[in-house]
């Protein structure tokens, strides 16, 4: 069955549920665009709704007192902006912005506190994708402090084209620079030799990966262990088969997470 222009199958985590289950959940579901820059939830805001993104990929960063700012995860068409709403805090101390425009279905903090607590697939799919969460963020914190500008770079132009069909990311050299937490100069710099190896292209506002495959080697092993975690967790073949049945249609495809 062909999706339509905008599904809930588009996030993995919604595709991935059996039919009478999302069939509770869809009507609570609603679409909603998301902007470049929106501010989804501020630090310390209690958090009134969830996001399931389809076409949009969220940031979750940290800004210091010197107005200093490091990105500590992303959550795209993989995943769920609004992990505390389950965890038990209802707020963060970090903030989630959108750092590419586009799409994801909402749903309102009780309605998805009402679903976890039912301890169906959702509650599963949930506690796995937040394990991986936590091994993104934990893997950030230390690629940050021991690996080269180019490396950061190519590890998350990589994550963050793992999250949609496009090739080309809207996005300034400025903004990837706040999402490291280093100078721009030091963007400049790494994404001019990425540029040179023919890995990227790019021009004002919008950055084109070329080869992938290429920019895996110019990449650091913290890649390849965001993407296998969350394959492990969240798309094996193993935990397919564990879990109960997928809707019709609705098993998630995920083009980017294989080793």
């Amino acid at each position: 069955m062909a999706l339509s222009r905008h599904s809930p199958n588009q996030n993995h985590l919604l595709a991935a549920l059996p039919q009478a289950e999302f069939e509770l959940l869809e009507p609570q579901l609603e679409l909603v665009p998301l902007r470049l820059g929106e501010m989804v939830y501020e630090p310390g805001q209690r958090l009134p709704f969830a996001y399931f993104p389809t076409s949009a990929v969220v940031s979750l960063y940290y800004v210091t007192e010197s107005g200093a700012a490091a990105e500590s995860a992303g959550v795209g068409n993989e995943g769920m902006v609004g992990i505390a709403l389950i965890m038990g805090g209802g707020s963060m101390p970090s903030s989630a912005v959108v750092q590419t425009a586009g799409h994801a279905y909402r749903l309102e903090r009780q309605r998805l506190q009402q679903a976890f607590e039912r301890a169906g697939m959702l509650q599963g799919l949930l506690l796995r994708y937040t394990q991986a969460l936590l091994t993104q963020m934990s893997q950030t914190a230390a690629c940050n402090r021991h690996h080269s500008v180019e490396q950061q770079l190519s590890r998350w132009l990589l994550l963050t084209l793992d999250r949609g069909p496009e090739r080309e990311l809207v996005i300034t050299q400025e903004l990837v620079a706040g999402m490291l937490g280093v100078r721009r100069e030091s963007v400049t710099e790494a994404a001019g030799r990425l540029k040179e190896q023919g890995y990227i292209r790019y021009r004002r506002g919008h950055i084109t990966v070329l080869d992938p495959e290429g920019l895996q080697t110019r990449a650091c092993e913290c890649y390849a262990v965001v993407r296998d975690e969350l394959a492990r967790l969240l798309f094996s073949e193993r935990y397919r088969q564990d879990a109960l049945p997928g809707r019709a249609g609705g098993e998630p495809q995920v083009q980017h997470l294989t080793p």
